[in-house]
């Protein structure tokens, strides 16, 4: 969804505009590399966001893995009960 949100601004990240005042007009070109451009650096950031996003995590998982494995206890407990009964 937010994908959508992101088009419009590589559009116009391409886009070109150029007044001339002799004239009084104004131009807008679309520059079709410079969004392919754009958008191939926008997908090669997300890739490696995501990337570091997954080392990090597989990081912090190894480390409490480590922990946990360090800090082991075993318990054994024999434990017994006595049950009085209160019949008269």
């Amino acid at each position: 969804m937010r994908i959508i949100l992101v088009l419009p601004v590589l559009l116009l990240g391409a886009c070109q505009v150029s007044k001339d005042d002799a004239n009084n007009t104004v131009s807008v070109t679309f520059n079709q590399d410079v969004a392919a451009n754009t958008a191939a650096d926008v997908s090669n950031t997300a890739q490696n966001i995501a990337a570091d996003v997954g080392n990090e995590a597989k990081s912090t998982g190894a480390k409490i893995e480590n922990k946990v494995d360090s800090t082991r206890v075993d318990v054994n407990a024999n434990v017994q009960t006595n049950v009085q009964s209160n019949k008269h």
